[in-house]
């Protein structure tokens, strides 16, 4: 079995085991980050260096949390 077919079945059972709430909020951050991605990949191209770094945390009372992040962009003078 190749390790890309494992990933989609490891995903598959992870979406099996989430509420439609979880599911749908999954496919939104996927496609969040999707777009993300290609804005940092479009400033790159611009001449911007672009880190994500983590800002703060979120707790969401009951165990979860989740990384919150922001841009540090460098700029080469000249």
């Amino acid at each position: 079995m190749n390790v890309q077919t494992r990933v989609k079945e490891r995903a598959e059972e992870q979406a099996s085991a989430m509420s439609n709430d979880q599911q749908s909020a999954i496919r939104a951050l996927a496609n969040d980050l999707h777009r993300l991605n290609h804005s940092v990949m479009r400033a790159v191209e611009a001449g911007v260096s672009v880190e994500l770094v983590r800002s703060a945390r979120h707790h969401g009372g009951d165990g979860q949390w989740g990384d919150l992040m922001i841009p540090v962009i460098l700029t080469r003078a000249g």
